[in-house]
């Protein structure tokens, strides 16, 4: 794909990047499936590191179910915007502003992903009893992973059509 006519110019288009986010997949209403992909894929990253590591704390501390999944959901939040917070500041934004980018580019998605992951995983029997070293905890917390990949993808690629979600991030990369 030529992109010569893209970059003629040092002022930056913003219209016109957000016409090409995502250079494979099919183009529906703008944005790519790929590019929705890419962004779930992104914030899921963050937000598996940050509830499996709340997990195995709330575990290794003997807490009850309910401060265990407040103690991950917090931890994936957290993951979840540092992935973005530290991109975005490494492009050169200031910490007030990469912080306002990262809570507009991850919020909805990591929402979506906690309470279908947590619901899943709540409502696996058994698995909010199980072990780190039960099959049963890992089986719902990755299946919970995937069926949250799954239902937030869309919702990414809808927000980004829209000029939100990632799409605030793209300008940055």
């Amino acid at each position: 794909m030529d992109h010569s006519a893209h970059h003629t110019s040092t002022a930056h288009d913003h219209s016109t990047h957000q016409a090409h986010v995502g250079h494979a997949g099919h183009q529906m209403g703008g944005v790519t499936w790929a590019a929705a992909a890419k962004a779930t894929l992104h914030c899921l990253t963050g937000c598996a590191i940050g509830e499996i590591l709340g997990m195995v704390i709330g575990t290794a501390l003997l807490w009850g179910n309910v401060q265990t999944m407040i103690l991950a959901i917090t931890l994936a939040f957290l993951f979840g915007y540092s992935f973005t917070l530290f991109a975005v500041r490494k492009a050169g934004l200031d910490w007030k502003s990469a912080i306002k980018v990262a809570l507009a580019a991850d919020t909805v998605s990591i929402a979506v992903m906690e309470l279908v992951d947590n619901g899943i995983i709540a409502l696996t029997p058994g698995a909010m009893d199980a072990h780190l070293s039960d099959a049963l905890f890992w089986t719902a917390l990755l299946g919970g992973f995937a069926v949250a990949f799954v239902i937030t993808t869309p919702v990414n690629k809808w927000m980004i059509g829209r000029g939100k979600g990632h799409a605030v991030v793209h300008a940055y990369h």
